[in-house]
C-alpha cells in the first residue's frame, strides 16, 4: 500500500482520498481552511455526498485517514500527491489554474523522495506537461518527480459509488515509472483501467463530459421542436432508448444542465478550440441551447400571468440536481432572481440545499419580492398561486396531482423536469406545462395540438 496525499477536499479531491483510505492506502488530506479541516476531522463532510461521512468516520478511527492544513509535512515524503483543486471557469470560458500553480509550487519546495504527482482536476489539453515544468523550475531536492494525468468521472450525488465501481479508470503518462506506479495504487480497487499519454487523458476526459452535455441539448432542442408539433418527448425517447448505438441515459428533456462539470467543460472546451484557430461547432450549440434551456418555464409563465407582483410562488427543488446541496448552475439561480425583480412571494423548498442558497438569497425581503424557506412540500404549496419544479428530489415526485389540486390556490405547475404524469394531472384539474410534452389547462383541455394524448404502449 502506498502513502498518499491528496490536494483540495472539494467533491474531487475528498472522494478521491476517502475512497484510496477505504481500499488500504495511507491518506493525508490537505486544505487550506483550518476550519474546515476541524470539521472533517470530527467527522462530518463539508458537502452533501451519500455514504461520504460514513466512509469518513471509518477511516479515520482506523487512522487511515487524516486532514491537514500543514502541506509541508504531508507532502514530504509521500509516494504520490494527487493534485484535486478547482480549476473554476474565468470570464472567457477558460479555465483558472491558479490553484493548480499554487500546489505545484508547494510540491517542487517540499517532497524530499522520489514522487508521482497526479492531476485528478479537469484541466485543459497540455496543461500537465506545464504543471510538470513548473514543479521541475522550483524544485530544491535532487529527487525524481513526474506528473500523471487521472481525470475522474463521478456524478454528485454518487460520487463514492462512482469511485469505487467506476467504468474505468484513466490514467495519462511518460513514462512506464509512472504508468506503473499508478496502475499499481488503482490495483486494489479491482477496476478496468485504460492507460495512453497525458494529453489523450486530459482530452477524454473533456470529450466524455462534452458529449453527455450535448446529448442532453439534443434533447432538450428536439422537446422544443415537438411541443411545436403536437409530439410527445418522452415517447419520443423511449423509442430512440431501444437502439443500442444511442442508449437510455441522458435522454431526458428538461430546463438543462448545470452543476460543476459540464457547463465548465463544454466552455473550457470550445474556449480551447477557439485559441486554436478551431470552431467547436458542436460544443458551441449546446452551450447555446443549454443557456437558453434554463429560464424555459419561466417564459412560458410570464407568457400566462400578468405578474408575478404579489403571487405566492412555490420553487420545489435548488440545487441544480438531487443528491448533492451544489447550487453550481442550478436552474434556480437563473429563475428565482428573476421572479423576485416581478415581486413574487417565493416558498422554497430544498432537502439539503436551501442553507446554501439562502447565503445568495438571504430570507425575507429580495430586492421587489420576498423568500421563504420552508421545510416541506406542502408549506411551499399551500395557497400558492404558481408552482415550479427545478429538482427532482423524491419529496417532490412523491407529490400527488390531487396534492397539487387541494393545496394551490390556484393549481398551476410549471414542472422543469419532467416528473408528473401529464394524464394525472389533467385529470385532477392541475394546469400542468413542463418540457417537449403536451399542456393542460385549468379546464382540463389538453392546449397541444394534434396529439390525441392516448397512452403509448411498449
Amino acid at each position: 500500500m502506498y502513502k498518499i496525499a491528496v490536494a483540495g477536499t472539494g467533491y474531487v479531491g475528498l472522494v478521491a482520498g476517502v475512497t484510496f483510505a477505504e481500499v488500504g492506502h495511507q491518506v493525508a488530506c490537505v486544505d487550506i481552511d483550518e476550519e474546515k479541516v476541524k470539521v472533517m476531522k470530527s467527522g462530518v463532510s463539508p458537502i452533501y455526498e451519500e455514504g461520504l461521512e460514513k466512509l469518513m468516520q471509518k477511516n479515520y478511527a482506523a487512522g487511515k485517514l487524516d486532514y491537514t492544513t500543514d502541506y509541508k509535512t504531508a507532502y514530504k515524503d509521500v509516494d504520490a500527491i494527487f493534485i484535486g483543486v478547482g480549476t473554476p471557469e474565468q470570464a472567457d470560458g477558460s479555465a483558472n489554474l491558479s490553484y493548480i500553480a499554487t500546489v505545484a509550487r508547494q510540491i517542487a519546495e517540499t517532497i524530499e523522495n522520489d514522487c508521482l504527482v497526479v492531476v485528478k482536476s479537469t484541466v485543459p489539453i497540455g496543461t500537465n506537461d506545464k504543471v510538470e515544468q513548473f514543479i521541475q523550475d522550483f524544485l530544491v531536492h535532487d529527487v525524481r518527480v513526474e506528473v500523471a494525468s487521472n481525470p475522474e468521472f463521478l456524478a454528485q450525488g454518487s460520487a463514492v459509488h462512482d469511485t469505487l465501481h467506476a467504468a474505468r479508470i484513466i490514467i495519462g503518462a511518460e513514462s512506464k515509472w509512472a504508468e506503473d506506479r499508478l496502475m499499481s495504487i488503482y490495483e486494489p480497487f479491482k477496476l478496468p483501467i485504460v492507460s495512453v499519454n497525458r494529453r489523450s487523458a486530459e482530452m477524454i476526459k473533456y470529450a466524455s463530459n462534452d458529449f453527455l452535455a450535448l446529448k442532453i441539448s439534443y434533447m432538450n432542442d428536439i422537446a422544443n421542436l415537438c411541443e411545436l408539433v403536437g409530439a410527445d418527448v418522452q415517447d419520443v425517447a423511449k423509442g430512440m432508448s431501444f437502439d443500442e448505438r444511442i442508449g437510455s441515459k441522458f435522454l431526458n428533456a428538461g430546463i438543462g444542465f448545470g452543476g460543476s462539470c459540464f457547463p465548465k467543460d463544454t466552455k473550457a472546451l470550445e474556449n480551447l478550440a477557439r485559441q486554436n484557430g478551431y470552431d467547436l461547432k458542436t460544443v458551441k450549440a449546446a452551450i447555446d441551447v443549454n443557456k437558453g434551456q434554463k429560464t424555459l418555464l419561466y417564459k412560458k409563465a410570464s407568457k400566462r400571468l400578468i405578474t408575478f407582483s404579489g403571487l405566492k410562488v412555490a420553487v420545489l427543488g435548488l440545487t441544480f440536481k438531487p443528491g448533492t446541496d451544489d447550487l453550481r448552475e442550478a436552474a434556480s439561480l437563473e429563475n428565482i432572481p428573476l421572479l423576485l425583480e416581478q415581486g413574487a412571494d417565493i416558498y422554497a423548498f430544498d432537502p439539503v440545499g436551501a442553507k446554501n442558497f439562502e447565503k445568495v438569497h438571504p430570507e425575507g425581503p429580495n430586492g421587489k419580492g420576498t423568500i421563504t424557506y420552508v421545510s416541506n412540500v406542502e408549506q411551499a404549496l399551500q395557497d400558492a398561486n404558481v408552482c415550479f419544479v427545478f429538482t427532482e428530489w423524491e419529496e417532490v415526485k412523491k407529490v400527488t396531482p390531487k396534492k397539487y389540486k387541494n393545496l394551490m390556490r390556484t393549481p398551476l405547475v410549471y414542472d422543469g423536469r419532467n416528473i408528473h404524469d401529464v394524464l394525472e394531472m389533467e385529470k385532477a384539474g392541475v394546469e400542468y406545462h413542463s418540457v417537449g410534452r403536451p399542456s393542460t389547462s385549468l379546464a382540463g383541455k389538453k392546449e397541444s395540438k394534434n396529439h390525441d394524448f392516448q397512452n403509448t404502449r411498449y
